[in-house]
């Protein structure tokens, strides 16, 4: 079963459920997707399961975006449904890395790309992206980087 296929899937039985947040939510996924495939390869297009866990990705930082922003403009109320939508995104998500899977990578990565100093950071990010293939933040993966760099 590919993404896409869980998505309409789960879709169906959202409506099934009355899950109204849940089918929102879905909908919206499922219209984001539409949109990339669209954009990607035309009217007729699919995408594969790497780019529409991209795009999964791209709307789950919007919802942390919008949080962060609710919050500080003090409203508790749009910030809590935000983080309920996330919540129903992050199932779709992939198991995201730990501290020590992500310092295991950048040591990899470093090694591969033979980067001394952070003048080669570049290289070394492009190598340490590819391998965590969308499964860690890429501000943790620079961090990381930048401390393991001379």
């Amino acid at each position: 079963m590919t993404f896409q296929d869980r998505i309409d899937s789960d879709l169906k039985d959202a409506m099934k459920a009355r899950e109204a947040t849940r089918l929102g939510v879905l909908r919206m996924l499922k219209s984001a997707l539409k949109n990339a495939a669209i954009e990607k390869h035309g009217v007729t297009g699919q995408l594969d399961d790497a780019e529409a866990v991209a795009v999964l990705r791209k709307q789950a930082k919007q919802r942390q975006d919008s949080i962060e922003s609710f919050e500080k403009g003090g409203r508790p109320d749009l910030a809590a449904k935000e983080k309920e939508e996330l919540e129903i995104l992050s199932q779709y998500l992939p198991k995201q890395l730990d501290a020590a899977g992500i310092a295991q990578l950048v040591t990899e990565a470093i090694a591969e790309a033979g980067a001394t100093s952070k003048a080669q950071m570049g290289a070394v990010m492009k190598i340490v992206q590819g391998k965590a293939a969308g499964r860690a933040d890429g501000k943790a993966l620079s961090q990381e980087v930048q401390r393991q760099l001379p």
